[in-house]
């Protein structure tokens, strides 16, 4: 199948996925593969008129690239991704706290 549309990472974007262990690296970038030839709301949904988010969920924590659309080039359609964000359960949050409150 061909991809509705290409990708690429900004430098703070490879950064942040450089930064996670190898699992959840690899099912964000499968996730952001996946969107590019599934219309899925779960994995590539927009925000606003401006901002669009890949978005995964891997062992509890949903992982986050922002994005916009590349308009300067009018044959082709890419996807600049700008930065990721993660977020944990808070319950994780709580225990983390804690055990750093104890130190």
């Amino acid at each position: 199948m061909n991809p509705k549309f290409n990708v690429e990472l900004l430098q703070e974007a490879n950064e942040f996925l450089n930064g996670l262990n190898e699992k959840a690296r690899d099912k964000i970038i499968y996730n952001i593969r996946k969107s590019q030839v599934v219309n899925d709301n779960e994995l590539f949904k927009k925000l606003n008129e401006n901002v669009l988010e890949f978005r995964t969920l891997h062992n509890k924590t949903k992982y986050r690239l922002f994005a916009f659309w590349d308009k300067t080039d009018k044959t082709e359609t890419v996807v600049i991704s700008t930065h990721g964000i993660e977020r944990r359960p808070k319950r994780h949050r709580k225990k983390r706290l804690k055990r750093r409150n104890k130190l």
